[in-house]
């Protein structure tokens, strides 16, 4: 159970402005910060973990790194429950049992010990590969990016499986051995920050908290994603979201959502921003109840002049 080597047309980074312009280049504007943070992990081949609130693109940059390498995007979803079965392993009892039926009615069976019958229900057709393994057992080609998104959903048990993965790029399977990547993985770990994870996970890592983008990013990124959107309301709508995040809502605005609202306004035939377009719209960019009504008692007129006056 080894890799072969990656291919090796692909080489990490010789610098952060190159990481940067990669990055564009796929279609993902970054500041210095993360710039500089995928360029240490790619070049020390260390996991990147991503914290930052809903939204911000923490998950994109995996996406991103995926079609910039040219590997495969393994995306390992984590929630509350989730084991070893299903993010690294399991055996496929099924396939095992009609093996063996199959040695009884061929009588096979009849000649073998049980170490041997033992021995073949554990071969390698019988394993099922979930994300984790295929991750380090990746075989030809570039290595490929394993997006582990959401850790902090999962539990402590969870995290500390971890360890022997982050620390040594490698996964004992006990009926196997241990399985170790020739060439590690592109690691992308994001959390949204519900619970704090350990210490010893966050020393296995290089950090970057993500913050929302500042205004002319966000702008950029808009013209971007959604170039039917002109510049005077791509402006606008950054602008008022802005404002939006500063209220203290259940769920600010992320930049999908920036993207979505404007594009829903490009669409309307809207260039600007206005108390009425945004209370008929204010569900593309607010997706709960009582964030919409705080939006609206606070006063639509106002957030939409208070956006011109400090970002206009």
């Amino acid at each position: 159970m080894t890799s072969p080597p990656a291919d090796p047309t692909w080489s990490a980074p010789d610098s952060v402005a190159v990481t940067a312009d990669a990055l564009a280049a796929h279609d993902y504007l970054t500041d210095e910060g993360l710039a500089t943070a995928v360029f240490l992990a790619l070049r020390l081949q260390r996991p990147l973990l991503l914290e930052g609130e809903a939204g911000v693109g923490k998950t994109e940059v995996a996406k991103t790194l995926a079609t910039w390498i040219g590997g495969e995007l393994i995306r390992l979803q984590c929630y509350e429950g989730i084991d070893l079965a299903q993010a690294a392993y399991e055996w496929d009892h099924a396939r095992q049992l009609l093996h063996l039926r199959t040695a009884e009615a061929t009588g096979a069976a009849a000649g073998a010990s049980t170490d041997d019958l033992e021995h073949e229900l554990y071969d390698e057709r019988f394993l099922v590969r979930r994300a984790l393994l295929r991750a380090l057992d990746h075989g030809d080609g570039p290595p490929p990016v394993l997006l582990i998104d959401e850790l902090d959903r999962a539990d402590d048990e969870f995290e500390a499986f971890l360890l022997e993965i982050l620390a040594d790029y490698a996964i004992t399977v006990p009926e196997l051995g241990r399985v170790a990547a020739r060439v590690p993985p592109v690691v992308v770990i994001t959390s949204n920050r519900t619970r704090d994870l350990h210490d010893a996970l966050k020393r296995r890592c290089l950090y970057h908290w993500v913050e929302h983008p500042g205004i002319e990013r966000e702008v950029a990124i808009v013209r971007l994603r959604a170039p039917e959107v002109g510049e005077r309301l791509a402006r606008q709508v950054a602008a008022a979201t802005a404002e939006l995040r500063g209220l203290g809502l259940y769920k600010p605005p992320g930049v999908a959502e920036t993207i979505d609202w404007a594009s829903a306004l490009a669409l309307l035939g809207q260039d600007g921003v206005t108390a009425e377009t945004l209370d008929a719209t204010l569900g593309t960019v607010l997706k709960y109840r009582e964030d919409q009504e705080r939006v609206r008692s606070n006063g639509l007129e106002s957030l939409v002049a208070d956006a011109a006056a400090r970002h206009g």
